[in-house]
């Protein structure tokens, strides 16, 4: 323990040890001579804990300080840990404590929440210091730091730590008023934060994205029927036996065609449909993956940060799967508007309604929902792997830095760089795996269009004539402009989602 120090000096080594004897009794609500999990709920709901609403930390807490692995916490394991962790909140209080005055006010906590790379709202930095000061004088003394942040089942504290962890697991403040933690206003912050990412990166990548679906349209069929009626100009070509032998590359071919249609505003044909489709998609992608990433470490008896690595993977899909069935008919309307575009005198919202009111007479609701089932097969691998393998190597990342500078991972910052490299790298893992089953999809959805005649039954139909018409490289086509589009638009989605949790005082 250290010798030094206002708190320090006020209490002898007996009057220490009788009043952590004390606390152990309090918490011993049932008088065994230990405490377990629930004699530890009752015992935080006796002395009036800010932990004593979070029924499922205890758990936590529990693992924390038990020394042996039994479940139980002795006195001796009690003592060790109260010691071990006063000592270090000591030093983190005297850290803070700018002026040495032995209590923080306001402005030192919310200094020190800055220092540490979270930009916190005033509503919720009054909440978090108001917990904390039980007497609300308006200073938090070393007492009120302590007991606050004892019980935090965290090995190694800091005044981010303590944050994020209040507002991931408190639901009541010690007065017993409503707190919206993360669960409530992160949600909220989380949703905000994805859809801003995801319409932000979109927007910036939307020509990438109409090359890759005019070229997964293309089927060797379509080209030659649309040859023959002389609808697509731009494409010089020899109709041989069903066949099509083109003048210069696909991908030079399928950026002249859309230019010569409408200039640079034909390369964002659908986009208004992307942002539409992509807001919620997006936020409901991250925020769906927060909510699973919390609810599986509760399963696993764990923080989100010491879950597991096959944990993070499936929260990931399930964030990928909710949100492509919420969007999933108006990922298809896009598709066919797309499709339609070079073969339709029609332009905007014209052409928009056309296609909806076409693809409801062709086949009513069912028709929006066309290649639903590979659309969540594809989804759900991509987003884990694409959050999944951004989680790991970021965790990777933090846990490194964190060694190497001696400092606590939740005070390791990620540069803009970093983030969008793991994004890039995530982003084409993911997408390159996938990419198969996304193209048998998007044929699904635009199956009958003119720029997609070919129709299918299913999607061992689309499965068939794929390989039949094209052979093993049709299932990639498109795959070089659609990597093209991922790496930037993953990397710019996460950077913008990392930045917006960061001032919206999220993780």
């Amino acid at each position: 323990m250290p010798a030094q120090g206002k708190f320090q000096k006020k209490e002898t080594p007996r009057a220490r040890e009788e009043r952590i004897l004390q606390l152990f009794r309090s918490l011993d609500t049932q008088h065994k001579g230990y405490v377990d999990r629930d004699a530890l709920q009752e015992g935080f709901h006796r002395l009036n804990h800010p932990l004593e609403h979070a029924d499922g930390i205890t758990r936590e807490v529990i693992a924390l300080v038990d020394q042996n692995g039994d479940g139980i916490i002795q006195f001796e394991e009690f003592k060790i840990f109260v010691e071990k962790t006063e000592q270090h909140l000591w030093a983190l209080f005297n850290t803070i404590d700018k002026d040495k005055n032995g209590r923080l006010d306001k402005g030192e906590v919310a200094a020190a929440l800055a220092t540490s790379g979270l930009s916190v709202p005033s509503a919720k930095l009054k909440q978090f210091f108001d917990s904390m000061d039980r007497d609300h004088d308006g200073a938090i003394s070393f007492e009120d730091w302590r007991d606050f942040l004892l019980f935090i089942p965290l090995d190694n504290v800091s005044i981010r730590a303590a944050y994020r962890y209040f507002f991931d697991s408190l639901p009541l403040t010690s007065e017993g008023d409503v707190v919206l933690s993360d669960d409530t206003l992160g949600g909220i912050g989380y949703f905000v934060s994805g859809g801003v990412a995801g319409a932000v990166s979109r927007t910036s990548t939307a020509p990438f994205d109409r090359l890759k679906v005019y070229l997964i349209a293309q089927t060797n069929q379509a080209v030659t029927d649309t040859a023959k009626k002389a609808a697509v100009g731009a494409i010089t070509a020899e109709v041989k036996g069903g066949g099509i032998v083109r003048g210069g590359s696909p991908l030079l071919d399928a950026i002249k065609t859309i230019w010569r249609h409408g200039g640079i505003k034909n390369f964002f044909v659908g986009n208004g449909l992307n942002v539409l489709k992509i807001f919620p998609e997006s936020a409901m992608k991250f925020g769906s993956f927060e909510a699973s990433k919390r609810a599986l470490a509760k399963l696993e008896g764990t923080s989100v940060n010491e879950m597991s690595g096959i944990s993070s993977f499936l929260a990931g899909g399930i964030g990928g799967a909710v949100s492509q069935f919420a969007v999933y008919p108006v990922d298809t309307l896009k598709f066919r508007v797309q499709c339609e575009a070079e073969f339709s005198e029609l332009r905007g919202n014209a052409l928009l309604l056309k296609t909806a009111k076409n693809m409801w007479q062709n086949g009513g609701l069912l028709c929006y929902y066309r290649g639903l089932a590979l659309g969540i097969g594809g989804i759900f691998p991509f987003a884990a792997l694409d959050l999944g393998t951004f989680e790991a190597m970021k965790r990777a990342y933090v846990k490194a830095t964190s060694k190497q500078q001696g400092i606590a991972e939740s005070d390791v910052k990620l540069g803009s760089v970093i983030v969008l490299t793991m994004g890039a790298i995530s982003g084409s893992v993911g997408a390159s795996v996938v990419y198969p089953i996304n193209v048998l999809r998007t044929r699904l959805q635009a199956q009958g269009t003119a720029s997609h005649p070919q129709t299918y039954t299913g999607m061992m139909d689309v499965l068939t004539k794929t390989i039949k018409l094209e052979g093993y490289r049709g299932l990639f086509r498109g795959l070089v402009p659609n990597l093209a589009k991922v790496a930037p638009s993953v990397s710019i989605s996460y950077l913008v989602y990392e930045n917006c949790k960061s001032v919206m005082g999220l993780e």
